[in-house]
């Protein structure tokens, strides 16, 4: 009688051998995904609208074992742009198989005034999520294996905003954003379901308040009041739930919406 082997933990978090295709890879919270995927092991494909600084930011990641990195452009929001993109990842990586869907273009307006235009400009970046993640899914299952498909959400594609947070200091909360986020949120579970039969595992990281340096003293002074533990989260916070998704360790979790907000959507 033969007993199934029972990975460890550091075989299950391992990505040795894996492609990752990461979108936005340059970007604040990016660049600390996209060095999660470094660390585990995995080959990294940065994904950017500029190729150089695709390729410079992935020659910055660390390569504990041996694994080259690589750059290459791509815009969400062009088709064409999109699947060259892909195609480009492919050639020079030779496979893909996890897809971070982190990548977001959008428009500081808010409910007052962004236009038609605006709008429907931003709500395609989750047309440019969903595009990617289909040649996820047909490149894996045309090369018989698994695949896992993370999507970038928000805390904001669950909860509303906090209209006193933002007033007088900065423009609201964006409409469009909110309506973007839980679009992601939704299509993440309608995917997960139809792909499950084909290996595909689809699920959504959807970080809390994560403001950068940039972000208004003032309005990150009056989002402290509305989180529990009081205080905003560290880019490096996101590492671990997204590991937990991208590999094996979370084999078994698909459709799932994993909100790393500290305590913000339990009020």
């Amino acid at each position: 009688m033969t007993t199934s082997h029972e990975p460890t933990v550091f075989e299950l978090f391992d990505l040795t051998g894996r492609v990752a295709l990461i979108t936005g890879g340059t970007g604040y919270l990016g660049t600390s995904l996209a060095r999660t995927l470094a660390e585990a092991g995995a080959t990294v494909v940065i994904a950017s609208r500029d190729a150089d600084r695709a390729q410079l930011a992935a020659t910055q990641l660390p390569s504990p074992g041996g694994a080259s990195h690589i750059g290459v452009a791509l815009n969400q929001l062009d088709e064409n742009s999109l699947n060259a993109g892909f195609d480009d990842a492919v050639k020079q990586a030779g496979q893909v198989d996890i897809l971070i869907n982190n990548g977001q273009q959008g428009h500081a307006l808010d409910l007052t005034n962004v236009t038609a235009e605006a709008f429907n400009q931003d709500l395609q970046n989750a047309t440019g999520y969903f595009l990617l993640a289909r040649r996820l899914r047909d490149h894996v299952v045309s090369r018989g294996t698994a695949g896992s498909i993370v999507m970038i959400g928000s805390m904001y594609g669950v909860v509303g905003s906090y209209p006193d947070a933002y007033d007088g200091v900065c423009v609201a909360s964006p409409v469009q954003y909110h309506t973007l986020k839980g679009g992601i949120v939704h299509m993440t579970r309608h995917l997960a379901v139809y792909w499950a039969r084909d290996n595909v595992r689809v699920n959504c990281l959807s970080p809390g308040p994560f403001p950068s340096d940039k972000a208004p003293a003032e309005m990150v002074e009056r989002l402290h009041t509305k989180s529990p533990m009081g205080r905003m989260g560290q880019p490096h916070e996101l590492k671990g739930a997204l590991l937990l998704l991208a590999s094996d360790a979370g084999s078994y979790i698909t459709g799932q919406n994993l909100l790393v907000d500290g305590g913000w959507t339990a009020w």
